[in-house]
């Protein structure tokens, strides 16, 4: 899937947004307890990792940040 032009909270502009990996899926899941999380997207700004959904600009409060891939 192609990457995105979203807003992105924690960096207050517009940024490019990924879907998750199947990893990033798995840690998600494990982190909020939530049954799918399919919806979610992450920024790609250097050092942001922000997640949000299509619809939702701040989704979680406190903020959650996906790990780098090495820490999952």
């Amino acid at each position: 899937m192609r990457d995105q032009k979203m807003y992105c909270y924690t960096c207050g502009t517009d940024e490019m947004h990924r879907r998750l990996t199947a990893k990033e899926k798995a840690w998600l899941k494990d982190r909020t307890g939530r049954k799918t999380v399919e919806e979610f997207f992450m920024c790609k700004a250097a050092g942001c990792r922000n997640l949000r959904t299509g619809f939702q600009k701040r989704p979680f409060d406190p903020v959650i940040r996906m790990p780098l891939a090495e820490d999952l």
